[in-house]
């Protein structure tokens, strides 16, 4: 006889119900608290774990798998090499993702991550990153998408479509204002309600309503005063009540500060429980429950959201089994595509990029450029076969690696520029720099930034002399290209010396030859920055940082300092390029900058109301000689309102021809236009007349159109 939740014609919260009729509570409790799946020294593994972020027992005689958590956006983690020799696709870091502005790589991306953790056992990635950058030094900006909360939303939006496409849960992370490492465990993120919800809180919602995730992750931070994993308003009030998110809510590891109050704030499982003063969610929620202090109604949701995420989408019909066949060269392939999709060309002066095949002498300079290309550091790592790793941090007790994936530049160089002669230096000596630069066609130099969980950068300016380095270059050759690998802006006092500047971000594993193709004209760049890159620090809303040392910034270390605040109705809902806009700034690089080797044009703009939804369209032209993508950005504001800055309300990608024009639809999102009500809980938009632009940055006045709207009012 058939279970009922085995009955596929049901839906995934019957099936759900089904399984949860026939649990006994020490079923229901292995499931609500559980360690990290990666052993300290000395520990024994947690039993059938596959070793990674978590692992909840089978219940067997249900015919319910494990649930294997792995972390992360940017691919299949490894930490601490749990997994000896195990490989795994380093996809390109989330801010290059997101500097693609390109929905359907989101989702190719995430399909193929999807796909990769699925067979290797694992059903629950720890993925979507869908926080702000509204702090330019933050040591996770590598992780999350952009400044603004439409491309944010959309972006994440899709690649957790595309990895759970593939009979994986992800997650979005981290719920929310997660905006620094500095104090991460003991700082609280203030920002009042309205502009909470036009900001961060747009961007998680998009992205939920998009990618209908299996599960949101609190981050370690408090919101308002309050703890992220035990905020009632935000995670029952907002997330469940008024979005109706249907899946579970997982702490972070080592976030979870209280049974009672967590259970009935909408906490669903405490996560790496190990890492927390008491298994809140284990003995104490199970008293709490056998007392009447937490309902048993209230146990059994925390236990069925988790199996309504698993059926939805099929990881339960679809059981995932490590040692499944994994084609390494067409993922490396996509992950190359998706870095050449996003690559920024921040400067060229006088066209000097493309670079020439066949020059006779190539000077290569730094970054390791012989070894790799950087990644970020902390939980999202990833390490393929062949990495190159120097000493980095430690978060959490366990040990952080710089890590260089293995796509050497140079390399890549070498094969695409039929170069006589490419020459390496690896930057430390300065004189050898200028001596031998003088003599070349051309010199890249490849300078980094590396950004890593558990901390944040001092300030925007390059280590290690880096600055210098270009310094020398440039001097003795003025044909000299900077290629950048950072998680985020950078300083640029050598912007004017330089012929050409690269932002390539974090690249991933196909990054050597993405860098090489846009250097050499094999790939025509069209990527635009999700981010501004100010001057300095003294352009941004909190110039200087916390310093570190007088707070704890992971879990699981001793305590210093108190609970502190950071205030972030600075800037309120103008995060980023609006920031800009408000204080009359000019930054080094605006929001939506990027250059490309082809020429565009942009006329006949117009914007229409139909069926009460905002729509745009476009003729978009390729007035260049060769073919490339464009990325045509709307921006929005009310007229005639004090006050009012440009804010991102659509976009679009796409290639043309050289000499090809087409009309192209912009998807306009309201909300972006609109005012929320926190008393209604409303989103409203008022009667009168609004500007649209079609531009090609924030900072460009492009082409315009006014429209005249009426009021407008939605949940």
């Amino acid at each position: 006889m058939t279970s009922r939740w085995q009955d596929r014609t049901r839906s995934a919260d019957q099936r759900a119900q089904s399984v949860v009729e026939q649990m006994t509570m020490d079923e229901k409790m292995r499931w609500l608290s559980g360690p990290m799946a990666i052993p300290a020294p000395g520990e024994a593994r947690t039993p059938g774990a596959l070793g990674s972020a978590a692992c909840y027992p089978a219940i067997e005689r249900l015919g319910i798998p494990a649930m294997q958590q792995s972390d992360a956006s940017l691919g299949v983690g490894n930490l601490a090499n749990v997994r000896p020799g195990d490989n795994a696709t380093a996809l390109p870091s989330s801010l290059l993702l997101g500097a693609g502005f390109d929905p359907a790589m989101a989702e190719t991306t995430g399909n193929m991550l999807g796909r990769e953790a699925h067979a290797k056992g694992f059903n629950v990635q720890l993925a979507g990153g869908a926080n702000l950058i509204r702090e330019p030094r933050g040591g996770r900006n590598f992780e999350y998408i952009a400044e603004d909360p439409l491309l944010t939303g959309i972006i994440a939006g899709h690649a957790v479509k595309g990895i759970q496409s593939q009979h994986v849960v992800s997650t979005v992370k981290h719920f929310a204002l997660n905006a620094q490492e500095t104090g991460r465990v003991l700082v609280s993120s203030d920002l009042d309600e309205q502009a909470m919800q036009q900001s961060d809180l747009l961007a998680f919602r998009i992205a939920i309503e998009l990618g209908e995730p299996g599960a949101v992750m609190p981050g370690y931070n408090l919101v308002n005063g309050e703890w992220a994993s035990e905020n009632h308003h935000l995670l029952q009030q907002v997330l469940k009540t008024e979005w109706g998110f249907k899946g579970w809510v997982m702490s972070d590891w080592g976030a979870t500060h209280s049974t009672e109050k967590a259970a009935l704030a909408g906490l669903d499982v405490q996560s790496g429980s190990n890492m927390d003063p008491e298994p809140f969610f284990g003995e104490p929620l199970r008293r709490a429950v056998e007392q009447g202090r937490v309902p048993a109604e209230r146990l059994d949701e925390m236990v069925r959201r988790q199996l309504r995420s698993l059926f939805a989408v099929g990881a339960i019909d679809f059981p995932a089994r490590p040692g499944v066949p994994i084609d390494y060269t067409a993922h490396r392939l996509i992950a190359q595509r998706a870095a050449e999709n996003g690559l920024v060309l921040l400067k060229n002066h006088a066209g000097c990029l493309p670079l020439a095949l066949n020059l006779p002498r190539l000077l290569v300079i730094g970054g390791h450029a012989d070894q790799g290309v950087l990644s970020g550091g902390g939980s999202s790592s990833v390490t393929p076969i062949g990495h190159y790793a120097e000493q980095g941090a430690a978060i959490m007790g366990v040990a952080v690696p710089k890590v260089y994936h293995p796509s050497s530049p140079l390399h890549a160089i070498r094969c695409q520029s039929g170069a006589a002669r490419v020459d390496y230096l690896d930057g430390s000596d300065h004189a050898a720099i200028a001596s031998q630069a003088a003599g070349a066609d051309a010199v890249i130099v490849f300078v980094e930034s590396w950004n890593t969980e558990g901390q944040d950068l001092p300030d925007l300016a390059l280590q290690d002399q880096q600055d210098r380095l270009i310094s020398a270059a440039a001097r003795a050759n003025p044909h000299t290209i900077v290629v950048i690998e950072s998680g985020g802006p950078v300083k640029m006092p050598w912007l004017e010396q330089v012929s050409g500047v690269l932002a390539a971000f974090y690249p991933g594993s196909g990054g050597g030859e993405a860098i090489a193709g846009v250097l050499f004209g094999r790939v025509n760049p069209s990527g635009r920055l999700p981010v501004t890159f100010p001057r300095d620090e003294n352009q941004l809303p909190r110039p200087a940082m916390t310093d570190p040392s007088v707070t704890t910034s992971n879990p699981g270390e001793p305590l210093r300092g108190g609970v502190f605040h950071v205030d972030y109705n600075i800037e309120g809902a103008d995060v980023g390029y609006r920031w800009f806009e408000r204080q009359r700034l000019s930054p080094l690089f605006p929001f939506g900058y990027g250059l490309s080797y082809t020429t565009f044009s942009a006329d006949s703009l117009q914007i229409t109301l139909q069926d009460d939804q905002l729509h745009a369209s476009v003729v978009v032209k390729n007035s260049g000689e060769r073919a490339g993508a464009t990325v045509a950005q709307l921006y929005g504001r009310r007229t005639g309102e004090p006050g009012q800055t440009w804010r991102l309300v659509g976009f679009h990608k796409v290639m043309l021809e050289a000499g090809e024009q087409r009309t192209i639809p912009i998807g306009i999102e309201s909300r972006c236009l609109a005012v929320f009500d926190p008393a209604s809980r409303y989103w409203q938009l008022a009667a009168g007349d609004y500007q649209f632009r079609l531009a090609d940055h924030a900072l460009d006045n492009g082409i315009s159109q006014t429209v005249t709207l009426s009021a407008w009012r939605s949940h």
